[in-house]
């Protein structure tokens, strides 16, 4: 049984109040993950899945959702149902992948972390969260009847080709 099945079957065991709790220590303890590796620059982590999980100060259960976490973020996705504490594993952290997600996943604990400064500037920081927010804002492609025609007549569609 993999650590993922672990991690899932340890929160589906738990009371709706330790749950809470649960992941509020969790968080914690992923936040100072988070800022291990953005301090040290560590945008490449290898080695067998408990070790990484010693590094980073959490168990083999908690890296079992730490890497749900990050997986998107990753160069390769991991298959994480068939993580065991000795799988080797080499993980290449997309910088600006882990910031967006991060804004997608709500966490500002996580992006709002100092360490940021020291991978991104703050111009750059805010560039992604723009592209960010462009690649979930609804577009629409409806052309209004007072709307500009897109024929380039310059006049209403209106009057143009929606007459």
């Amino acid at each position: 049984m993999g650590i993922y099945k672990d991690w899932e079957d340890h929160l589906k065991s738990l009371k709706p109040q330790a749950a809470k709790k649960f992941m509020e220590d969790y968080y914690d303890r992923e936040k100072d993950a988070y800022a291990y590796i953005l301090a040290n620059k560590k945008n490449r982590i290898s080695g067998k899945a408990s070790d990484i999980a010693a590094e980073l100060k959490l168990t083999d259960t908690e890296l079992a959702g730490f890497l749900d976490g990050i997986n998107t973020s990753l160069e390769t996705e991991l298959d994480i149902d068939s993580v065991e504490a000795d799988t080797e594993l080499d993980l290449s952290i997309l910088w600006n992948e882990l910031y967006k997600n991060m804004h997608k996943a709500k966490a500002d604990w996580l992006y709002g972390l100092s360490e940021w400064d020291g991978i991104f500037t703050k111009e750059e920081q805010d560039t992604l969260l723009r592209e960010y927010r462009k690649s979930v804002q609804a577009v629409s492609h409806k052309v209004g009847r007072n709307d500009p025609c897109p024929c380039g007549s310059g006049l209403k569609y209106k009057n143009c080709c929606g007459a």
